[in-house]
């Protein structure tokens, strides 16, 4: 069972949104490219409503599994476009402006805490 989410309300919470330290160098993402990463975090977030549903239904604990596994594989794709876009827009801009020691600090410390 894959559920997606068909509500109008896309919007995030105000504390999801990613800053290290705006005042030294703020982000700019392409309007396009958020929206997108928007759109799939609001279809995680109703297949995760999907599950929590299937769990108070005493759905099979492998069908259940099934569907965490989607969402954990949907998640690290998430992940992955937004390391790839830090990776070629905001390092190189870090690059440009001469403090990508910094830059490169903050995602190791991102990475130590992503990565197991």
């Amino acid at each position: 069972m894959i559920v997606s989410d068909t509500s109008t309300d896309k919007s995030l919470p105000s504390n999801s949104h990613h800053h290290h330290n705006e005042s030294a160098h703020p982000h700019h993402h392409d309007e396009e490219s958020m929206r997108r990463l928007v759109n799939r975090l609001s279809r995680i977030e109703g297949h995760v409503r999907g599950i929590k549903t299937m769990v108070q239904e005493n759905r099979p604990c492998p069908e259940v599994l099934v569907q965490v596994a989607a969402v954990r594989g949907a998640l690290d794709r998430v992940a992955r476009i937004i390391l790839d876009e830090h990776l070629t827009e905001c390092i190189a801009r870090a690059a440009k402006e001469g403090n990508i020691d910094t830059e490169i600090e903050e995602l190791k410390a991102a990475l130590d805490r992503f990565l197991p």
